[in-house]
Order: structure tokens, then C-alpha cells, then sequence
């Protein structure tokens, strides 16, 4: 049977969208937003020749290359402002995360409250900079070694120069990004830096339809194959919206109790725990991961770079064992990381026991916080499986066929999952208005009586 939330939901409708005033301008305020982002992909770094940047692209844009280029909207591609994108600030908030399980002074501050979650803010902006400080850097000495086939140079300038001009501008824009990310979630709908990295890979998606149809048309891909990709992908969106609502319910029973002559509680609940609790979080933090080191190494190694670099810039390609194996282990790894982040047993087991809750046939304390350890890591395990396998069985499809990356895993489970999670925000935030408008209209009769 239906939940009083979930009836009240089905009857949502335009018409309660056209009067939620406050919705809409969250709704406004992030689609002006990503416009604004979008635009910066658009707008070279100074000193570089983007035609030229264009064909050494087409040569060397496979592997982790081309995955920066897809989180980036194809700004890395163009050498736009926002060439690094957001990767930067999901780096350093991952080393902070790591940082405040290690180090006990920073798990003081994370547990002071809000004054201590905006000290660890503070802190993952100084590694957002630093990090990315070095990433640009790293790309402009690489930019500078670059050539195209006709032998004219990437870049324009004097070194010196564009050196200063690529570091400040690369920098300059991925904390713009930063800020706008953190603008959207506070001011608008959804969670800032997954909707533009989203917004990018949907941008580009039908310039990639397109190629893989132009390729169908002059026989470099077989017809079959690309309707096998298509519906492929249909399939992978549907799996991803049943893994990623899947839930394990346990039942907590709640005593009765007895407060003057009437009888209280009694009733029976239920604890959800996701299948996939940690979400898209560890396909992007595994991708931003190997694309620290991977950028600049591929830009040298294009460069004419040292042997060792180029065979190691090889065997990190894409469908590489080497790729393949530390991509599998940083998903397996950020999978358990980040459950165990959002969702503490012993904490969960001493609230059931505050407020009086158990778990049938499970005693409160200890014992229930390992069996609610116990039904998470066996959780976990499956939607790690889940999540490689979304993201691992595509790469060697794409490398083997060379098949756009918007068709990968990886792509649509960051499109589909962030869509969920937004319009379930849209959903709350209805709920919400029509709610306000209920109690008003009590109010209103109230008086009227």
C-alpha cells in the first residue's frame, strides 16, 4: 500500500509547479547557471592554436585523455578556460576525506558541526588550488613540446609567458567552477558539481550520436553494431535505475509503552540501506584519481617525452590490463571508502537504542551495529560488482570498436543517477510547497469557524 507521501506525490502536476515561486527560481537559477558554464567551454586559454590543438587531439585523445575530455564537456579538447573542469576540486576533497580518517585533528574539526565542516571547506579550496596549480602547469610545459603533423607548433607565445597566462587562466577557471558549483546547490536544485559535470557529457552527447552514425554511414562501424549499441545503452539506463533504487528494508520494532492510561508506540518500521549507497561517487573519484598523473604524463609523452613515459602513457590506454586493473581497484576501494563515510553502523545502532527501536531477534548495542555491518558490507560488495561492471565491460567494448565514451558506463550512470537525484529534489520541494498550502488552507477554515 501506498505511503500517505508517495499518494500525495502522484498527484503532482503542472499546475503545482506553476506556483511554486521559490522552486522556480531555484529551477531558473541553475539552468542560467550551467548556460554560463557551457559558454566557458567555449573560450581558449590565450596563446594556443586550437586547429592545431585539434589534431594532436585526434591523435592522442584515447585512454584517460579522452575520459578528462568527457567529464570536461569537451573543454579539454579546445583548451577552453575550464580545460581542468571541476576534477581539481573532486581531488582534493577526496584527499581531505582520506586526511580525516587518518588524522585525528581533522576528525576534531570535521566533528565541530557547521563551523567545523566549513574549516574542512576551507581547506579542500587551498588543495583545489594547489592541485590544480600543478595540473596547469604541467599542461603548459606539455603544450609547449607539441607539435601538429605539418610541424607548426601548439602554441603561439613566448614560454615564459604562456606558461604564466595557461597557469593563471586554467586555475583561475576551475575555481570558478568551483564557486558556481557551490552557488547551484545552495541556491538552486541538485548538487552543484555533479550537474555540471553532467551538463557536459549531455552537451556533447549528440555531436557523439552523431559521429557514430557517420561512421555507420561510410562502414567504419557495421550497421548491426551500432543498433546493438543503442539498444545496449537503453538497457544499461534501465539497469541503473533499478540497482540504484534497489534497497535492503530491515524491520525495527518500536515498544510499547504506557503514559498514563493510554498505550504509545508498538509500531514497526523500517531501516533502508541502498544497495549502492556510496552512488556515482566512486567512478568519478577513481577517474579523477587516474587523471592527475595521466594528463600531464600523456601531454609529455606526446611531447616526445622519456621512454619509460611513453610505455607507461601505453599501458594506461584504454582496454589496458594495467588501466583496467588500478580503475577496478579504485572503484572497489572508493565503493567501501564513501559507504563507510555516509553510513555508520555504531552510530545508527546507538540512536535505535536512544529512542527505544531494536531489530527483531537482534539484541540493541554491539550486536546490532555488526549486523548492520554485516548487511552493509555484503551490500557494498554487490554494488561494487555493480559499479565495475558499468564501468569496466563498456571500456573494452569502446576500446576494441572505438565507440564514443558519451556511450560508456561510466557517462550514463553520472547522467542518470544525477537526473534521479535532482528530480527527486524537485519532488521534495513540492511535497514541501504543497504541504505549506495545506496547513494554510486549515489555518484559513480555522479562523473562518
Amino acid at each position: 500500500m501506498a505511503s500517505a507521501a508517495e499518494q500525495l506525490a502522484a498527484n503532482l502536476n503542472f499546475g503545482v509547479l506553476a506556483k511554486a515561486t521559490e522552486l522556480k527560481k531555484r529551477i531558473w537559477f541553475t539552468l542560467l547557471a550551467l548556460v554560463v558554464y557551457r559558454l566557458g567551454t567555449w573560450i581558449p586559454i590565450p596563446g594556443v592554436d586550437p586547429h592545431v590543438m585539434a589534431e594532436m587531439f585526434k591523435q592522442s585523445g584515447s585512454g584517460l585523455l579522452g575520459m578528462f575530455d568527457m567529464l570536461a564537456g569537451g573543454a579539454l579538447q579546445r583548451m577552453t578556460i575550464f580545460a581542468l573542469a571541476i576534477m581539481p576540486y573532486i581531488s582534493a576533497s577526496i584527499i581531505i576525506q582520506l586526511m580525516t580518517t587518518i588524522v585525528p585533528s581533522l576528525e576534531a574539526i570535521k566533528k565541530e558541526g557547521e563551523s567545523g565542516k566549513k574549516k574542512i571547506n576551507q581547506y579542500t579550496r587551498y588543495l583545489t588550488v594547489v592541485i590544480a596549480t600543478f595540473q596547469a602547469y604541467g599542461i603548459a610545459v606539455g603544450l609547449e613540446g607539441m607539435s601538429g603533423s605539418m610541424g607548426s607548433a601548439v602554441i603561439m607565445d613566448n614560454h615564459l609567458l604562456f606558461r604564466f597566462s595557461t597557469v593563471v587562466t586554467l586555475v583561475g577557471g576551475t575555481m570558478f567552477l568551483m564557486w558556481l558549483g557551490e552557488q547551484i546547490t545552495a541556491r538552486g536544485i541538485g548538487q552543484g558539481t555533479s550537474l555540471i559535470i553532467m551538463a557536459g557529457i549531455v552537451a556533447e552527447l549528440p555531436s557523439a550520436l552523431a559521429g557514430t552514425l557517420e561512421l555507420g554511414r561510410t562502414g567504419a562501424l557495421p550497421v548491426l553494431l551500432i543498433i546493438f549499441l543503442l539498444i545496449m545503452a537503453v538497457v544499461i539506463i534501465a539497469g541503473i535505475v533499478y540497482f540504484e533504487r534497489a534497497q535492503r528494508r530491515i524491520i525495527v520494532q518500536y515498544p510499547k509503552r504506557q503514559v498514563g492510561n493510554k498505550m504509545f508506540g508498538g509500531e514497526s518500521s523500517h531501516l533502508p540501506l541502498k544497495l549502492n549507497t556510496s552512488g556515482v561517487i566512486p567512478p568519478i573519484f577513481a577517474s579523477s584519481l587516474l587523471l592527475m598523473p595521466m594528463t600531464v604524463a600523456q601531454f609529455y609523452a606526446g611531447g616526445g617525452g622519456p621512454e619509460w613515459l611513453t610505455t607507461f602513457t601505453a599501458l594506461m590506454g584504454r582496454g589496458q590490463p594495467l588501466y583496467l586493473g588500478i580503475y577496478t581497484a579504485l572503484i572497489v576501494f572508493f565503493a567501501f571508502f564513501y559507504t563507510a563515510v555516509v553510513f555508520n553502523p555504531v552510530d545508527t545502532a546507538d540512536n535505535l537504542k536512544k529512542n527505544g527501536g531494536f531489530i527483531p531477534g537482534i539484541r540493541p548495542g554491539k550486536n546490532t551495529s555488526d549486523y548492520l555491518d554485516y548487511v552493509l558490507t555484503r551490500l557494498t560488495v554487490l554494488g561494487a560488482i555493480y559499479l565495475t561492471a558499468l564501468s569496466v565491460l563498456p571500456e573494452l567494448l569502446i576500446s576494441r570498436f572505438s565507440v564514443p565514451f558519451y556511450f560508456g558506463g561510466t557517462s550514463l550512470l553520472i547522467v542518470v543517477t544525477v537526473t534521479m537525484d535532482t528530480v527527486s529534489q524537485i519532488q521534495s520541494h513540492l511535497l514541501a510547497h504543497q504541504y505549506e498550502g495545506l496547513i494554510k488552507k486549515s489555518r484559513l477554515r480555522g479562523r473562518r469557524g
